[in-house]
C-alpha cells in the first residue's frame, strides 16, 4: 500500500513554529501531542527562521524570489527570440538591397 505524505497547512505549521519559538512547547513533547515527527518540526523552525514571511508558500507556489527569477528567465528568453528574428530580419534586407 501507498503510503501518501501528509500535508499540512500554512497556518498551522506557523502556529506550530511559534509555539517551539515562544518557549511554550518542546519539540518533542509538540511532536508527540501533534503526531508528527520530530524532524518535520525542526524543519518548519528552520524555514521559518530563513524568512518568516515568505516561509510555506504552499503546494504549486513558489517564494517571491522564485517566481521572480522566473519570470526574469521568461522574458530574457522571449527577448532573445525578438533579437534573433530581427537579426534575421535585417541579413534578408541587407542582401535584397545589394
Amino acid at each position: 500500500m501507498i503510503q501518501r505524505r501528509k500535508l499540512y497547512p500554512r497556518e498551522f505549521k506557523i502556529k506550530t513554529v511559534k509555539l517551539v519559538v515562544a518557549g511554550k512547547e518542546t519539540v518533542p513533547q509538540l511532536a508527540e501531542d501533534l503526531g508528527i515527527h520530530p524532524n518535520t518540526i525542526y524543519k518548519w523552525v528552520n524555514k521559518y527562521s530563513e524568512k518568516p514571511a515568505d516561509a510555506f508558500p504552499g503546494k504549486g507556489n513558489l517564494a517571491p524570489d522564485a517566481a521572480l527569477l522566473r519570470e526574469l528567465q521568461r522574458e530574457n528568453e522571449r527577448l532573445r527570440m525578438d533579437r534573433d528574428i530581427l537579426k534575421k530580419a535585417a541579413a534578408i534586407f541587407s542582401k535584397e538591397r545589394q
